[in-house]
C-alpha cells in the first residue's frame, strides 16, 4: 500500500484552534463542567434552531442519553423500538443496554435511511413507542414521510443526526424535526471537539431529564425553581438540596476544553457545509453512470462526512478498494452496512437481512470527503475509480 495522499478523512481543529485554546489554558481555567459548556449548548442551540442542548462525551453518549430519557419520561406505552438495519453500532445497542425491544427495519433504496413502506408495516405490526431515524452520513432522509406516520401512529422520534451536522430539509437543519436529536463531534465528522456529543431537543422536561441523566441523575444543575419543585414533589429536605439522586443517572459529562472548542468550531461551520456539499455533488456527477449514491430527499441539502457509493458486485468493490489502496487513497467499506448481520446483533436475534441493506453492507464503500479535499484532488479519485470501471 502506498502512503496516504488523499485521507478519508481530517481534523477540522486547526492551528488557529490550537493557539486559541493555548491562550485559554494559560488563563488557569477551570476545566470541569461549568459555564463555558453552558455557553457553548447555548451557541449551539441558536446556531440549530432548537431550544434546548445538553454537551456530553460523545454522539454514542448522545444516543444513550435519549434513550435514556424515552425511558424515564413516563410516555413510553411500550418498550419497543424502531431502529435502522444501515447505521451505526450505538444508534441500536443503547437499546439493548437499556431493556428496549429493537425492532429493525429496511433501508430505503435512495436515502439509505429507514424505509417508509416497511416502516409503517412494522407500525401497524408492532405499534411501538419510539422510532429512531439516521439521516446516513449527513444525507437527509425523507423526513416528511417520517413526520407524517409519527403523526399517524403516535411514536416518539429520535433523530440520530450524528453524521449529519449542517444537512438540512426544507431549509431547516436535521436535527430538528425530532423530539430528540443527537449530534457527533468525534474526529472526521463536521466539527470536532476531540470527543462529544449533543442532545438537543425543544421539550423543557426531557431537557430537564437529560440534565439529570447526564451527571449521575441529580438535580445539581438544574434552575432553583426546578429544583424546588422537584424537592418538594419529593418531600426533600433543603439541607441535602445538593446532592439529590432523582434518577438513575450516568456519568456522561464532558469538559471545559471541548466545549471551548467547540464553540469556535461552530463559526466554521459554514464554509465547511459549502466544501462537503460541492465535493460530495462532484462524486455523484463524475460517476452517477457507474455507481450508485445516495439521493436525498426532495428540498433538502447534503453535508456527507464521506461519499458513500454501491458498487455493481462485490468483486467490483473489491477491485475499487484496491486501486485505492495502491493509489494512496484512503477508503473503508460501508461501515456497517447492515447492522443485522453484525455479531451482537445475531447472537441475540439471529441475522436479519434486507435486499437493500444486504447490498450496501456487500458492495458499499466511501469516498473521501473533508473541508481541505478540493475539486481537483475529486476528480483524481474519480479517475481512478473510472480506471477500475472502465
Amino acid at each position: 500500500m502506498k502512503p496516504i495522499r488523499y485521507a478519508l478523512a481530517e481534523d477540522t481543529i486547526d492551528s488557529a484552534d490550537l493557539d486559541r485554546l493555548i491562550a485559554w489554558l494559560q488563563t488557569n481555567p477551570r476545566l470541569t463542567l461549568g459555564d463555558v459548556t453552558a455557553e457553548f449548548e447555548s451557541k449551539w442551540s441558536r446556531w440549530l434552531g432548537s431550544s434546548h442542548s445538553v454537551f456530553c462525551n460523545s454522539g454514542s453518549s448522545a444516543n444513550l442519553l435519549m434513550y435514556g430519557v424515552l425511558k424515564t419520561s413516563g410516555r413510553l406505552r411500550n418498550m419497543k423500538v424502531v431502529v435502522p438495519s444501515t447505521g451505526w453500532v450505538t444508534t441500536v445497542s443503547p437499546a439493548i443496554q437499556l431493556g428496549f425491544e429493537p425492532i429493525l427495519c429496511e433501508s430505503d433504496r435512495e436515502t439509505f435511511a429507514l424505509d417508509i413502506d416497511h416502516l409503517e408495516s412494522l407500525l401497524k405490526r408492532h405499534s411501538p413507542s419510539a422510532v429512531i431515524l439516521v439521516h446516513v452520513l449527513g444525507v437527509p432522509a425523507r423526513v416528511d414521510e417520517v413526520l407524517k406516520l409519527k403523526d399517524r401512529y403516535g411514536f416518539l422520534l429520535m433523530e440520530d443526526a450524528c453524521a449529519a451536522i449542517g444537512a438540512s430539509c426544507e431549509n431547516r437543519f436535521v436535527g430538528t424535526f425530532g423530539d430528540l436529536s443527537s449530534f457527533s463531534f468525534y474526529f472526521g465528522h463536521q466539527m470536532s471537539t476531540i470527543e462529544g456529543g449533543m442532545v438537543s431537543t425543544s421539550d423543557p422536561d426531557l431537557h430537564e431529564t437529560l440534565l439529570m441523566l447526564r451527571s449521575h441523575g441529580w438535580g445539581k444543575d438544574l434552575g432553583r425553581e426546578s429544583q424546588a419543585r422537584l424537592m418538594a414533589r419529593h418531600r426533600v429536605d433543603d439541607f441535602h438540596q445538593p446532592f439529590v439522586f432523582y434518577e438513575a443517572g450516568f456519568n456522561l459529562r464532558s469538559t471545559e476544553l471541548n466545549a471551548f472548542i467547540g464553540i469556535g468550531q461552530i463559526d466554521k461551520l459554514p464554509q465547511i457545509i459549502s466544501r462537503r456539499e460541492e465535493n460530495h455533488h462532484r462524486y455523484v456527477s463524475r460517476l452517477r453512470s457507474k455507481l450508485q449514491f445516495q439521493v436525498p430527499a426532495a428540498g433538502s441539502r447534503v453535508c456527507s462526512i464521506h461519499t458513500a457509493a454501491l458498487a455493481p458486485d462485490p468483486e467490483t468493490r473489491r477491485r475499487i478498494v484496491e486501486a485505492f489502496e495502491s493509489g494512496g487513497v484512503e477508503t473503508r467499506l460501508f461501515t456497517a452496512g447492515n447492522l443485522g448481520l453484525h455479531p451482537f446483533w445475531t447472537g441475540r436475534y439471529g441475522e436479519s437481512h434486507f435486499p437493500n441493506a444486504d447490498r450496501i453492507y456487500h458492495t458499499g464503500f466511501f469516498f473521501p470527503n473533508h473541508p481541505s479535499l478540493g475539486l481537483p484532488a475529486v476528480d483524481e479519485i474519480c479517475a481512478l475509480a473510472k480506471s477500475v470501471l472502465g
